[in-house]
Parts: C-alpha cells; sequence; structure tokens
C-alpha cells in the first residue's frame, strides 16, 4: 500500500503500534453517533483486534477493504477508507478526531482518496452514505466534488432507532 502525503498529514497503511491512539482519539461519542460500526466506548481491546484485522486485510493482492491511517506526526487522528471494493465501485468511509474537526483534513484526505481510487486503483463510482443529520459530513463530501444521489430511508439503525441517510457519489 501506497503512503500519500499532503502538506499537513499523511495517509498511510495502520500498524499494530497505532493502537494508543487509535483508542484515544475514536473513543469519542460523536464518532459513534455519526458511524455506523464504531462502538463507544472504543476501547484497546476493540483497537487491537481491529487493527489485526486491517494489517491482514490490507496485505491481501485484492482487498475488499482499503483502510489508510490519517497520520499526523506519527499520531492517529482518524481514518479513510474504501469499503465494499466491488469492481470499478467502492464505499467511502471515514472519522477525524473531535480536535481536527473544522480544519479541511477530512475534505484534503476524501480528495486524496478519490483520485487515489480513480487513477490506482481504477474505479469509476464511489460513493458514501451519511446520517441526515450529519450536516458537516455533507459539506466535506460536497466540497470534495460528491453529489447528492438520493436519500435512503431507514438505511440505518443505531440505539434501536432507524436513520435516514444521504448517498453521495462521484464518478469517473
Amino acid at each position: 500500500m501506497p503512503i500519500i502525503k499532503s502538506k499537513n498529514f499523511i495517509l498511510r497503511p495502520f500498524k499494530k503500534s497505532d493502537a494508543k491512539s487509535l483508542t484515544e482519539n475514536i473513543n469519542n461519542k460523536k464518532i459513534y453517533r455519526n458511524t455506523a460500526r464504531i462502538p463507544y466506548p472504543y476501547t484497546l481491546k476493540h483497537a487491537n483486534k481491529w487493527l489485526e484485522k486491517t494489517i491482514k486485510e490490507n496485505r491481501k493482492k485484492k482487498p475488499a477493504k482499503i483502510n489508510f491511517a490519517i497520520d499526523i506526526n506519527g499520531e492517529v487522528i482518524g481514518s479513510i477508507n474504501f469499503n465494499k471494493i466491488e469492481g470499478h465501485r467502492a464505499e467511502l468511509n471515514y472519522w477525524l478526531a473531535e480536535k481536527y474537526w473544522n480544519r479541511g483534513i477530512m475534505t484534503k484526505a476524501i480528495k486524496l482518496m478519490t483520485v487515489f481510487g480513480f487513477n490506482r486503483k481504477g474505479l469509476k463510482r464511489i460513493y458514501a452514505r451519511v446520517y441526515s443529520f450529519n450536516k458537516a459530513s455533507h459539506r466535506v463530501l460536497e466540497k470534495s466534488g460528491y453529489k447528492l444521489e438520493g436519500i435512503l430511508k431507514k438505511e440505518g439503525k443505531k440505539d434501536n432507532k432507524f436513520i435516514d441517510a444521504y448517498l453521495f457519489a462521484r464518478v469517473k
């Protein structure tokens, strides 16, 4: 897997030693609320188990998922990935530590990941599903060139409540 550099951060493969900073930065009720599969509280045990799975998947010749750490000075401050890589398309997922919100980091990370997906992985369609109430994520995707394609009614379920999701996509 490549390392993708920007002026303020790098996108790189995860490693076992990321467990501590991953746990510290993802263990946030707001991140839990806005994501489909991240538990709260998020423990070191969660991190170690997830890292083991992720590192193994990233090593495959044709992975079903590609996960990058968003790294500033050796600390994992977020993650961005392609999930459900199926032929010409993939789903985009991401999270960012709250103390780094509103700095343009995720917009830049999505743009870099999109270029990587189109140019290095040969994707023709990249899509993201975002909970209807997550307006900041809607804006980030729009600033990254993604277009709203529709609303998926009761797409998610969180804390025994059904949630609508907005479907955003970019095509090449």
